[in-house]
């Protein structure tokens, strides 16, 4: 059955949220484009007038395509940069150490490491339950070790959790917390839009913070340009909200402007948090409909496991800005009851693209290896890593049930070309991929064999697993997974499988365009 579309308005709906934010953007873009022609004029001159200078850049370039090639990144990301440097020695050296130079990464990570070391001790557990967790399932066991030792994010067995599988139905139990909220309110998001949506949640923060309830408001620069601009900030501070926004877009070369923060939750006095695809914006609930009916989905969890969300938030808001950083972590720890739950064990987990460890790309590929009977997920956006692609296909061929649900209606056409390209890769070896046809589906969900589940902000493509900030909620053997695994049978059924259609070899430009797409996937 096709969802009922409550959108008001067309694809233009968005042109007055635009003009708002896009001359900034341009300008930016604009700005770069000049510093890096300029850099590239001064270069080019001195290389003609000092001939040598070319054999240097030309030595230069192989010696990075060697350190590049021993970087322990991913193989998928490397071979497009190798390529471009090859190929164009002179702009690939100098795009390179430009970036480089410019970068002020090493600044950022020394400010996460020193915020980090102050709000990790909080969230360490007095019960180790990975030995309980072994009893059990000895995967199960393995993955959850893996966000305890590498993530540091312990897992718990006394916190509720609730799935949403639509998430205007979050957003409405969300203001009914919201309400009850006596301390603090802390929400991140990628993207806020100033308009209804927001406007119902507004309302309650003003008065919550009129009656001494501390709230917090984080976005990403970039994430919602198209909707708000810098007066948000101004706004919010006069009904006594804080506000930050998240690496400010500056038209200066910053190779940290490509990491962005895609995290997506709310906090309510340490007891009860909120996550899962949804941004705050008009087309997330479908009170508008850009792209159809927009698909996304949500996870309630209260308990002490929400400690892990609450140190996400409080590391990401002090690297937000130099001064202001908070003195008493400890105030907004331990403040969730533990919840009598008959089974199962849930662990909410970030990725940060600062400590080169892909830890929402690892829990991915740990399901999919992992998986007996059947592994399915759904993403919007579907630009695989080469680590990725392998595991889907050998699952496959294993005789696990794999399947992929990708957008029917895409918001970015572009994106959309790219995440035809692995069609099929995955068709040859029985992935079997199906279309959402109502619209757009933002869900970033998988669930295998009645067990595992996820539900976050993370997408299966590069961005999410390499260049953003991102968070998820690992679910194992809980009662909420028969909700999850409803609601993807229903998906399927709203769906079009295109899975045969692309297991037939298509003729060679296409697949010369495919290649061709797949080798720029990194940098999307």
């Amino acid at each position: 059955m096709t969802p009922k579309r409550k959108g008001r308005y067309g694809p233009r709906e968005k042109k007055t949220s635009i003009k708002n934010s896009i001359g900034r953007v341009i300008l930016a873009a604009m700005l770069l484009i000049v510093q890096f022609y300029w850099l590239f004029a001064i270069m080019w001159g001195l290389v003609n007038k000092y001939p040598i200078l070319s054999v240097l850049v030309e030595f230069f370039a192989l010696l990075l395509v060697v350190a590049i090639n021993e970087n322990n990144s991913n193989v998928s990301m490397k071979v497009p940069i190798i390529i471009l440097i090859l190929a164009a020695p002179f702009i690939g050296v100098l795009l390179l150490v430009v970036l480089e130079i410019s970068s002020n990464t090493w600044r950022i990570r020394r400010r996460f490491t020193e915020i980090s070391s102050e709000v990790t001790p909080f969230i360490k557990r007095k019960k180790d339950l990975l030995g309980e967790i072994g009893k059990d399932s000895r995967r199960a066991k393995n993955i959850f070790r893996y966000l305890k030792d590498y993530a540091g994010y312990p897992s718990y067995d006394d916190t509720d959790i609730k799935f949403f599988p639509e998430a205007s139905l979050a957003l409405d139990d969300m203001i009914k917390d919201l309400k009850k909220a006596e301390d603090f309110i802390f929400m991140e998001y990628h993207a806020i839009e100033h308009k209804e949506s927001f406007a119902r949640i507004h309302e309650v923060l003003k008065k919550k913070a009129e009656e001494g309830v501390e709230v917090r408001i984080l976005y990403d620069d970039i994430g919602s340009f198209v909707f708000i601009n810098h007066d948000f900030i101004k706004l919010m501070e006069r009904d006594g909200i804080k506000a930050r926004v998240f690496n400010p877009m500056m038209p200066v070369f910053n190779l940290f402007i490509n990491n962005r923060d895609h995290r997506k939750y709310t906090i309510i006095d340490g007891r009860v948090a909120y996550t899962g695809g949804f941004n705050i914006a008009n087309e997330y609930f479908n009170v508008t409909s850009p792209y159809g009916y927009w698909k996304d989905t949500g996870v309630r969890i209260e308990g002490p496991a929400v400690d892990n969300i609450t140190s996400m938030f409080l590391e990401m808001w002090g690297v937000s800005r130099k001064k202001g950083r908070d003195t008493d972590y400890g105030r907004y720890f331990n403040k969730a009851k533990e919840q009598k739950t008959e089974r199962g064990y849930i662990c909410p987990y970030a990725d940060s693209p600062i400590d080169d460890e892909p830890t929402g790309e690892n829990v991915y590929m740990t399901i999919i290896n992992t998986a007996e009977d059947y592994v399915w997920f759904i993403t919007p956006y579907l630009i695989l890593t080469g680590e990725i692609t392998r595991a889907f296909q050998l699952a496959a061929q294993r005789g696990v049930d794999v399947r992929v649900i990708v957008p029917g209606i895409p918001d970015k056409r572009i994106i959309n070309l790219v995440t035809k390209s692995y069609y099929s890769e995955l068709a040859k070896y029985n992935v079997r991929i199906y279309e959402y046809t109502p619209g757009f589906c933002h869900a970033k969900m998988g669930i295998s064999d009645d067990v595992f589940a996820t539900c976050g902000t993370i997408n299966l493509d590069y961005r999410s697993f390499y260049h953003h900030f991102e968070n998820g909620v690992l679910i194992y053997n809980n009662e909420v997974i028969t909700d999850i695994k409803r609601d993807f049978s229903k998906t399927f059924n709203e769906c079009r499988e295109v899975t045969e259609r692309y297991k037939k070899t298509a003729p060679g430009l296409v697949r010369l365009a495919n290649s061709i797409l797949r080798l720029a996937a990194p940098f999307l």
